[in-house]
């Protein structure tokens, strides 16, 4: 009697990622991986949340800025809907910022783009064996912030995670009423939430808010 011996079944990794061009790279990068490939694709959360509920995956790439919503926002939907994946989080945007964040929305880790593929994969191959991954230099930052003496916050670390996507959004040039088209709120909601961050940043009228929206966002491009 002859045995057929049965290929072992490959991790299946699930892109969630905007730039179709980088979202084509990864993917290479991921199914040329021995035990590995790519199950999914999709550049916006609705889709996510409706490919993730219908297929299983084993992890989920996600990057911050997305077609419509935030990454964050998919981050938060996963664990409110009880779907239980880990998320590598793969952006642009600066690490410690944003890295704290979206590990306490539920992500199991954060990198950034501008990381070898090798880190990258090491940060795929670490999130896929239950850890949490980030850099030495965040984990030496989380480690102090949870100190007994905590840091004082400052500028745009101030904003909850609503206003950070909003203020990224307005420094993308976004009017309000294409933000609450991208974001599905109200218009009413989104100038509530322009209030508060020029409360916080200490910004006096709509220009300035853009302004520094604007500078803000520029500098986060050459990170």
């Amino acid at each position: 009697m002859s045995h057929v011996s049965r290929q072992p079944e490959k991790l299946r990794v699930v892109l969630v990622e905007d730039h179709p061009l980088f979202r084509e790279q990864l993917a290479h990068l991921i199914n040329k991986e021995p035990g590995m490939t790519v199950s999914g694709e999709t550049d916006n959360i609705a889709d996510a949340l409706r490919l993730l509920e219908s297929e299983p995956a084993d992890i989920v790439i996600v990057d911050l800025t997305l077609k419509g919503p935030s990454g964050l926002e998919l981050i938060k939907n996963l664990k409110a809907r009880r779907i239980d994946i880990p998320v590598l989080v793969l952006s642009m945007h600066d690490e410690l910022l944003y890295a704290e964040r979206v590990l306490r929305a539920g992500a199991r880790g954060y990198i950034t783009k501008n990381e070898a593929s090798r880190e990258v994969m090491s940060a795929i191959r670490k999130v896929l064996s239950g850890e949490i991954y980030v850099t030495r230099r965040m984990a030496g930052r989380l480690l102090k912030s949870i100190s007994i003496q905590p840091h004082k916050e400052t500028g745009v670390s101030l904003l909850t995670d609503r206003e950070l996507e909003i203020f990224d959004l307005i420094g993308r040039g976004r009017s309000t009423r294409e933000i609450s088209h991208c974001l599905h709120l109200g218009v009413s909601t989104i100038d509530t939430y322009r209030a508060r961050i020029k409360t916080k940043l200490h910004l006096e009228n709509a220009s300035q808010l853009s302004h520094e929206a604007i500078r803000w966002v520029s500098a986060e491009q050459k990170v």
